[in-house]
């Protein structure tokens, strides 16, 4: 029986693992990554194979890894960890000094610096295609699906390349948030990202809102269609449109659902998995469990500013450090820079702590946090209020979507000063409606029929199993402005009826000149 049982286990294993399909990944680096690699391992763990393509600096893409096999590609395609930290701190001291002439520059020197990484992965992936071994390799292994971030374009060139059918892991692409390249986008009640805007805007508000989407216009002119149209020239012809390529994607796994992002249209291809990185709270490390639970009946707060800064300029750290000293609650604050003098015994200092089960800990009251998805997505998951201390990219849109709703507080980090932070803690702290209202969206998430995670792992295998899902595409971006405009078809309508009302005035006033004439006559 015993023996049985083993021979069981091994023929359903096998045939699990023979019968998965072959995914191959092109990510993104930095806290881009680490969505998709849950997205990697969840794959993984039902079967499939999965292969990595990652340039050999990578920040976060480890080479070597149970989950995947990796491909690297000797190019300097990565993120660079510390001039994206050095970028931070700069505008966090430009925005401290006030210099908005200082700040515009820094504006200017951070789309030079997305150029240049739109130019890099496009020269990784034009010595992929140059790499004839590589290409037949690739080609040889009949991969099933292309699972990219299109937040670079190196993924969509790939999947074009080798005719395989495309999912994207997707908040954000090279033109912008995720929805505006692939649905219908009013300007009158979505706010453009940058904006800090909800969807109820004033006419000045909808104003700005146009000023910012023409922006974008021309930043995504001068700054990403010069690198992508030359490589799609060069490997693709004269016909083939960039953009195009990146809406012909067969599924987008949206990391937003409607818990977060305001109401707005969508298509049917977009499937929307916000939160599937978060999971229920595990054991904390002895050390970390007995520094919370010395919190008693005040609590604790949890403080981290991502990936991107584990340090702050020293006036401010002073500042936050000196604030926390005068609450009664622990405090736990990832920060690898110099202690601040000012730090109090009620806070405790780390290099790393494990965000996801801090803020499933009871004993967590507040998440002081800069407001990137991940982290805002799991405060909702665990519903714990959030005070915001913004620093750049989506950031202040995030948190000012959970301003909207009530669920949080925020502060300009850069001319922060400790007499405001304690008085905006003490409010998140002490005012129940905002623990309230990011329970209420807790429970509104996790009110599904499927885990989102599920949900993104069987559209992934739904396009696995049906070669693509071409019948969830819209055929729109295919159509010309005025087409897609109806402009043509409104300019015949408006000619059709200055005709009829032309043949109608010229009728009317014959029929007059005819009476007129008969009247003459009989007189």
């Amino acid at each position: 029986m015993h023996h049985f049982t083993w021979t069981v286990l091994v023929l359903s294993v096998t045939l699990s693992v023979s019968s998965g399909g072959k995914v191959l990944v092109f990510p993104v680096d930095g806290s881009h990554w680490v969505n998709m690699k849950v997205i990697v391992e969840e794959l993984h763990s039902r079967g499939h194979s999965i292969t990595v393509v990652r340039p050999t600096d990578s920040w976060y893409i480890k080479e070597e890894s149970p989950h995947y096999k990796a491909i690297n590609i000797l190019s300097p395609g990565g993120f660079d960890e510390k001039s994206f930290g050095s970028l931070v701190m700069r505008q966090l001291n430009i925005r401290k000094e006030g210099k908005y002439l200082t700040f515009l520059m820094l504006v200017l020197e951070v789309m030079e610096h997305m150029s240049k990484l739109h130019r890099r992965m496009c020269e990784m992936t034009a010595m992929m295609f140059q790499d004839e071994a590589l290409m037949k390799s690739l080609t040889d292994s009949k991969f099933d699906v292309v699972l990219t971030d299109p937040f670079i374009g190196g993924g969509v060139f790939l999947a074009r390349r080798l005719g395989l059918p495309l999912v994207f892991n997707v908040r954000w692409t090279a033109h912008g948030e995720g929805h505006f390249a692939i649905a219908p986008t009013s300007l009158s009640y979505v706010p453009m990202p940058g904006v800090e805007l909800t969807d109820k805007m004033t006419f000045s508000q909808r104003l700005k809102n146009m000023l910012i989407y023409t922006f974008s216009l021309y930043r995504t002119a001068t700054i990403i269609a010069p690198h992508y149209d030359t490589f799609c020239k060069r490997f693709f012809g004269p016909d083939v449109d960039y953009f195009s390529l990146f809406q012909d994607a067969d599924i987008w796994l949206m990391r937003n659902d409607f818990t977060f992002e305001f109401p707005r249209p969508t298509m049917p291809n977009v499937v929307y998995m916000g939160g599937f990185q978060c999971k229920p709270s595990r054991p904390l490390p002895v050390d970390l469990e007995e520094f919370v639970n010395s919190s008693g009946e005040h609590g604790a707060i949890v403080m981290s500013l991502g990936t991107l800064l584990a340090e702050l300029p020293s006036d401010i750290a002073e500042e936050i450090a000196a604030a926390f000293a005068q609450l009664p609650q622990k405090v736990l604050w990832r920060y690898t820079g110099p202690k601040p003098s000012t730090l109090g015994n009620n806070t405790l200092l780390v290099d790393w702590l494990p965000q996801n089960d801090l803020l499933g800990h009871p004993k967590t009251k507040v998440f002081v946090a800069h407001g990137g998805t991940n982290g805002v997505q799991e405060a909702i998951y665990h519903g714990v209020p959030i005070l915001g201390l913004p620093l750049m990219f989506d950031q202040p849109d995030n948190l000012i979507r959970m301003v909207a709703r009530g669920t949080a507080k925020v502060l300009d980090i850069a001319t922060l000063d400790r007499a405001e932070l304690v008085e905006a803690l003490k409010e998140v702290l002490y005012e129940p409606s905002y623990r309230e209202n990011m329970q209420r969206l807790s429970r509104i998430h996790h009110d599904q029929p499927m885990k989102p995670l599920d949900r993104a792992i069987f559209w992934i295998e739904f396009v696995m199993r049906n070669g693509g899902a071409g019948h969830l595409r819209t055929q729109s971006f295919r159509m010309s402005w005025i087409a897609y405009h109806s402009i043509d078809v409104i300019l015949t309508l408006l000619t059709a009826l200055l005709l009829l009302l032309l043949i109608t005035v010229l009728a009317i006033k014959k029929c007059c000149s005819l009476l007129f004439k008969k009247k003459l006559k009989i007189e």
